[in-house]
């Protein structure tokens, strides 16, 4: 069990770099599957849920190496076509195998994910789109399975625009016999990041980034090596601990135009953003107490639900009253309790949050129950008066690389601090899921 201890008051500035996307490099990884032989995955974040995925891969049947930046998975000939729970059990994005599998085995057998504690992700919209595909698709007990002759291109229409069920869908799509149009579908850039792997395996696709993406079913992939696209939520987090802290951070390594509405509101709440998008560099400046504005968390490229706990940390400290409204994840606002507890004027009411801004935070004892959230308190933390100890930190390791290393190299005030075994007097934190 570890925990940040944070001490408030510093005004974070330098300069910060930005590896690849959590959210898009364990698609790529398990899109390897789709092709045997050696593909290779540069610009990888260090983070916990790696080396989980690569246990996924492992488990099918793969030999993936981790060095650093660098993943390296050799897909055998033949793929086991069964993800076990010990492995997908500790991270959601594992089911992003349930789509490769089909591709390339006709069958899966995938146990369903674990992961972060947010709310509600059904998987109706990967099973109804796989079953337009020609495959049967159900769960037995605790597995989603599926099973298929042959899959034929089809005509999909998704009520949601779903990044995980396109994902799914279009990993199984690459491999079917025909075309495959998909209607309402995820624009986010790591849907981009993910094709431009695929087309560089072989695959026909056109319209990522739109609402409408076309695949034209090919025999067979290719292994390929592919650079991950940096992460925006990561570079999203410092742009707003720049604001939070009244200090000025240059991040590094992440397009700008990813973060499109997330520095817009940045604007609208008072900050100098200037942007280098050749380079990938956005430096934001605040001098000042941030001005309050609203929230609405929404699909690409509207403002995204995971910089959500970093828009209410602002809104904290902003001058005047925000108004949050959360549309993706409902479980997101448990953060709201943990910033009450940090001093926050803040109530919650369905899918809206009400906060009205203090000058300063106060220092608490806080429990992250998601990464994001993790990384929003440590945020607050910097805001705050006193010392404020946020538990559960091995949520921040699963989506920050070098959180701390890089805050401190920013000049903010963080430690890692190992707790005692439990029964030495320390006190427990709240039993929340993961």
């Amino acid at each position: 069990m570890e925990r940040f201890v944070v001490t408030g008051g510093a005004r974070l500035e330098g300069s910060v770099e930005v590896a690849g996307a959590k959210n898009s490099v364990l698609k790529l990884m398990a899109a390897a599957l789709l092709a045997e032989g050696t593909t290779t995955i540069t610009n990888c974040p260090e983070i916990l849920d790696v080396p989980l995925m690569a246990d996924v891969l492992r488990g099918l049947g793969c030999d993936v190496v981790l060095d650093g930046q660098v993943v390296t998975i050799d897909t055998p000939a033949e793929l086991s076509w069964s993800a076990d729970f010990p492995a997908v059990g500790r991270l959601r994005a594992s089911v992003c195998v349930l789509g490769p599998l089909m591709g390339r085995c006709g069958r899966a057998r995938v146990a369903l994910p674990g992961g972060d504690a947010i709310g509600s992700r059904p998987l109706d919209m990967h099973q109804s789109g796989l079953r337009k595909l020609g495959a049967e698709m159900g769960i037995e007990h605790g597995q989603v399975v599926g099973r298929a002759d042959r899959l034929r291109g089809a005509e999909i229409g998704l009520d949601f625009p779903s990044v995980g069920a396109t994902e799914n869908i279009l990993t199984a799509a690459v491999l079917a016999e025909g075309i495959t149009v998909i209607d309402n579908a995820a624009r986010e850039p790591e849907i981009i990041d993910l094709v431009q792997m695929l087309q560089q395996m072989g695959a026909e696709i056109s319209g990522a980034g739109t609402a409408t993406i076309t695949i034209q079913g090919v025999d067979r992939l290719q292994p390929t090596r592919h650079h991950t696209v940096g992460d925006r939520v990561v570079g999203g987090t410092w742009a707003y601990a720049a604001a939070i802290t009244r200090g000025s951070v240059r991040v590094i390594g992440v397009d700008p135009v990813y973060m499109g509405a997330p520095l817009e509101r940045l604007v609208q709440a008072g900050a100098d953003v200037e942007l280098d998008p050749e380079n990938g560099i956005t430096t934001v400046t605040m001098n000042g107490r941030p001005r309050a504005v609203d929230f609405i968390t929404m699909p690409y490229p509207g403002f995204p639900t995971d910089l959500q706990p970093m828009a209410l940390a602002l809104a904290a400290v902003a001058d005047g009253h925000s108004l949050i409204t959360e549309n993706v994840f409902e479980a997101r606002f448990r953060f709201v309790d943990e910033l009450i507890r940090m001093g926050a004027d803040a109530r919650t009411d369905g899918h809206h949050a009400s906060i009205r801004g203090r000058e300063q935070l106060s220092s608490a004892p806080v429990w992250s129950t998601d990464i994001r959230a993790g990384a929003g308190l440590v945020l607050a933390g910097l805001a705050a008066e006193g010392v404020t100890e946020v538990h559960e930190v091995g949520h921040i390791d699963r989506g920050y690389p070098h959180f701390v290393e890089d805050l401190q190299k920013l000049g903010g005030q963080i430690q890692r601090v190992t707790d005692e075994p439990a029964g030495t007097g320390v006190a427990a934190a709240p039993a929340f899921t993961s």
